[in-house]
């Protein structure tokens, strides 16, 4: 057996670089490359590599640790699963703020790979800066936290179990249904050490990612299910993006006369104004889709896990017979709601349920007249949004209005977290598959930034815009030097509300007067943060880094902005003063937010009882 002597960071740098993913006839390299910080838990064993091996990686400097895990995230998810980026940190405080980012990755099922330094394997100089210790397991560090928020974890103590964890590691990476944060703990002695690994480790890999098809049995069950019913209502997920599938879900939908409804992954699956999109679904969901829901016999629920906010904490679907059909490729998300499960690639179950269908002359009891006149009303409803009016200055719904028709049909934008996300669903008009990357799963503040560089090293082509609010920038806007550092072009629309406005809404709508959720002065009178807006000069701080920057009042200086902002070559921000409370509403829809059974104040309690005839509705599932 023919060997080649490397350290351990030497040889995960030369097996990384050749991984492939192959799907439909498709080959593409998978790891594009290593975003890093680097620190003595590192610097010598990955850092050495990455410098000196021969490779094909690209190496990116990150600012943030949590902000690279979030890029390499958004441009994971961009690619649709096939193509990631590595992260690697030095030990201790740099490892640990990766863990909020690995918990975003795993929610969202996106695969992406940490490799963190970790404490002397030997113990010899313990315990060295940033190690912590846990005087009742010394097995444990500051790298055990991860396990919780990761699809698999492993730490290599010695050289030669690089081999086992690495190929563990692809396997998680490149599986559809248990995908999501992988992590490799690296002690820093252990990087560092030799081992003569067998030459065919490094030798070319490709993993096929074949698509699983549902057996016929089945696709029988799941037919005589739909056929029984009469208004059925379609779910779409974003594993109908991540299994190519846009093109059939259309096909299915107007073969059978069946309205779709989307999810925040699952959004731009079909353009906006397509007669049988129905809209946003869920607690941020339009009115059109939540009527439809309620009166549905049937859900088919394609590629999403079913969250809270598209079943709208399992009370949007109201029907005596309602019942749950479930295509996913992941076990646990397909039976949820008590669903007849689907274990299944999208693209694969829909191909089949529509050949059987077919066969069976099956047709929605769909009204069309009905589906079109709730698109109408609802089309009339986002119309006025977007041209309302605020005698305070800009309002929110008006800004988006403006944005959607002055961003370009050719663009993306990124969100993730705070009141936008809830506009974004509802309002937005998505032309195209993947114009609209939202991280919803998590609903990460700080992922806004950072995701919209990672979608722009996806996009390089495409201009890239992240809808941030003032409180996700003040959390994390690291890699907004990045993106300047790498030459890639983002441009930051910074929504400045004066605070944490979405939660300071829910907060009022539980009976609270409002409470630290704005950014004001702390009052003499009363000890709270109820004086003044604090002013934020977030032009000034964004120029200081080597943004071009634009600051906007009026509609008028809002077009001007972006006009200008398209022809510059660097990254842009344009912050925009909107008044507070000018957002998007809930339409036919429920969130469950329990409130404090007993309370001071009248209104909490009355909140409380409300909560209470709310949750009955729920109890089905």
């Amino acid at each position: 057996m023919k060997t080649i002597r490397l350290t351990m960071a030497q040889a995960l740098i030369k097996f990384l670089d050749q991984q492939y993913v192959e799907m439909d006839h498709s080959e593409r390299k998978f790891f594009k490359g290593v975003f890093g910080i680097f620190g003595h838990g590192n610097v010598s064993g990955i850092g050495e590599a990455l410098e000196h091996e021969h490779h094909e990686l690209n190496f990116i400097q990150g600012k943030n640790e949590q902000g690279m895990v979030h890029a390499a995230t958004a441009f994971a998810k961009q690619k649709n699963r096939l193509e990631t980026y590595a992260c690697t940190t030095s030990i201790g405080p740099g490892a640990l703020n990766m863990v909020t980012a690995a918990g975003t990755a795993t929610a969202n099922r996106i695969p992406v790979l940490l490799l963190p330094g970790d404490s002397f394997s030997c113990r010899q100089p313990d315990p060295v800066l940033q190690q912590i210790e846990n005087p009742m397991d010394y097995t444990i560090s500051a790298n055990d936290a991860f396990k919780a928020v990761s699809k698999y974890w492993d730490r290599i103590t010695r050289p030669e179990q690089l081999m086992t964890a690495a190929l563990n590691a692809m396997r998680v990476l490149t599986d559809p249904a248990e995908t999501g944060a992988v992590t490799l703990c690296l002690p820093q002695d252990v990087q560092s050490e030799a081992y003569d690994y067998p030459i065919e480790f490094f030798q070319k890999r490709t993993h096929f990612l074949d698509r699983k098809p549902a057996p016929s049995t089945i696709i029988q069950r799941a037919v005589e299910l739909i056929r029984s019913k009469k208004n059925p209502i379609i779910i779409a997920g974003g594993g109908v993006h991540y299994s190519f599938a846009t093109e059939e879900l259309v096909d299915f939908a107007e073969r059978f006369h069946i309205p779709v409804a989307e999810t925040q992954a699952g959004k731009s699956c079909l353009p906006w104004d397509h007669p049988l999109n129905v809209g946003a679904i869920g607690v941020t969901g339009s009115s059109s889709a939540n009527r439809l829901a309620k009166e549905a016999d049937l859900v088919i629920a394609i590629g999403t896990r079913l969250g809270d906010f598209s079943t709208s904490s399992k009370q949007a679907f109201q029907h005596a017979e309602v019942e749950v059909l479930s295509i996913n490729v992941n076990a646990m998300d397909a039976m949820k709601m008590s669903g007849m499960s689907v274990v299944a690639d999208a693209k694969e179950a829909l191909s089949s349920l529509s050949n059987e269908l077919i066969r069976v002359s099956y047709q929605s009891g769909h009204d069309t007249e009905r589906i079109s006149s709730l698109n109408v009303e609802w089309r009339h409803e986002v119309d006025r949004l977007f041209a309302e009016e605020h005698p305070e200055g800009l309002s929110q719904t008006r800004v988006i209005g403006e944005l959607s028709k002055l961003l370009g049909e050719d663009s993306v934008i990124v969100g993730a977290a705070g009141s936008l996300p809830g506009d974004l669903h509802r309002i937005w008009r998505s032309h195209s598959p993947k114009d609209y990357h939202l991280e919803y799963g998590f609903s990460c503040m700080g992922y806004e930034v950072s995701g919209a560089f990672g979608v722009k090293l996806a996009e390089p082509a495409k201009e890239v815009y992240a809808m941030c609010g003032d409180g996700s920038f003040l959390m994390l806007h690291s890699e907004l030097v990045t993106s300047i550092q790498e030459g890639k072009k983002i441009n930051i629309l910074l929504f400045d509300n004066h605070g944490y406005q979405c939660i300071h809404n829910l907060q009022r709508g539980q009976g609270s007067e409002g409470f630290g959720n704005e950014f004001r002065y702390r009052s003499d009178d009363t000890g709270h943060l109820t004086g003044q807006y604090m002013p934020i000069n977030f032009a000034s701080y964004a120029a200081a880094l080597g943004v071009n920057t634009y600051s906007v009042s009026t509609i008028e200086e809002l077009q001007m902005a972006i006009s200008k902002a398209k022809e510059e070559t660097t990254s842009t921000l344009i912050h925009m003063s909107v008044v507070p409370g000018t957002n998007t509403d809930g339409y036919d829809s429920w969130w469950r937010v329990d409130v404090a059974e007993v309370s001071k104040s009248d209104k909490v309690t009355k909140a409380h009882k409300q909560m209470k005839s709310s949750i009955e509705l729920a109890k089905k599932y």
